[in-house]
């Protein structure tokens, strides 16, 4: 039987957490205070968390905490490029966990989400219990490549990438990515919301494979959402993500007995598979599940049931650990 979302829930806790260079995150709780304790990481760079990602979790087994990563979402001040790398948001993650009084947590996450949970957990793989894991993306070159670039998800949608450049054709001896950037990050701010809205616009039409309804981009929040997701998504691509080729590979083993439950759906046109492929043929302790009728949203139906379910596997896991 196919699995949906949990009720939504109301969250117990929300604070706003300063971490330094200015930065103040929002940090919400909900689910069993004693529970399991999960984080959820969300995508983008710069996408923002989203009620629904509590709802992936059982809210009587699970402490569940969501939070906005520096520079987006409600965390203060947002959107933010400063002091704003990879190597930041793996460092605010473990003042949250210690802030929080966690030990040890399940680090769950999609899309960019995934990337940020292997480099904490490369780096703190004593503070975890386990990863579920959704959408992968390794950071590489040839996967902002494949996204940006006219010989990747363009072939599959090419009205759609002719509609997404057209925001900077403007601007000569650029690529793609580079003028959405100078836009993005320059002086006109009429410009700049143009050329945000086209950015998630062209991914929102690469992530499933049901259409989208306007109707999902007219809310109150989106202009700034868009341009969080836009500016700092960006940021990161034009800088390679501020991690070196391969990084995540080549350190894998720092993280290789600890269990993981990998998601990803066989057409994802924003992460394509090989990336997870690649990843579990590095790391021996990962389940790969491709999820046969599923794009890159996490809220397509395959993907909720494949989610909700390797949350229970995980629960009831831990839950046996714990005994032994």
């Amino acid at each position: 039987m196919s699995r949906v979302l949990f009720p939504n829930i109301a969250v117990y806790h929300q604070e706003w957490l300063d971490v330094g260079d200015g930065h103040q995150l929002y940090i919400e709780q909900s689910g069993n205070p004693n529970g399991i304790a999960v984080v959820y990481l969300h995508g983008g760079p710069g996408g923002g968390s989203s009620k629904n990602h509590r709802r992936y979790f059982d809210p009587e087994k699970y402490r569940i905490i969501l939070f906005d990563q520096r520079g987006c979402g409600r965390s203060k001040p947002s959107p933010s490029l400063n002091d704003n790398t990879p190597h930041h948001l793996v460092a605010d993650l473990e003042v949250i966990r210690k802030h929080l009084s966690i030990s040890r947590w399940l680090v769950s996450g999609g899309s960019w989400g995934t990337t940020l949970a292997l480099l904490y957990g490369i780096k703190y793989p004593q503070a975890i219990l386990g990863f579920i894991l959704r959408g992968i993306f390794l950071g590489t070159k040839a996967e902002y490549n494949w996204l940006y670039n006219a010989s990747g998800a363009a072939s599959f949608f090419p009205e759609y990438y002719r509609e997404f450049t057209e925001q900077v054709a403007n601007i000569n001896n650029v690529s793609v990515l580079q003028g959405y950037y100078d836009v993005l990050t320059g002086p006109n701010e009429i410009a700049a919301i143009a050329a945000s809205k086209a950015w998630c616009l062209w991914e929102l039409r690469l992530s499933t494979l049901a259409p989208h309804s306007p109707a999902e981009i007219q809310d109150d929040d989106y202009p700034h959402r868009a341009l969080c997701m836009a500016k700092i998504s960006s940021h990161y691509f034009v800088n390679h993500c501020f991690i070196d080729e391969g990084e995540i590979l080549a350190s894998i083993d720092n993280i290789k007995d600890i269990p993981a439950i990998i998601l990803h759906g066989r057409y994802d046109m924003v992460c394509p598979l090989h990336s997870a492929d690649k990843l579990v043929q590095h790391w021996p302790s990962a389940q790969l599940q491709i999820l046969p009728q599923a794009g890159h949203s996490g809220f397509e139906l395959q993907t909720i049931d494949g989610f909700c379910k390797a949350a229970d596997t995980m629960a009831n896991f831990i839950a046996e650990q714990s005994v032994e």
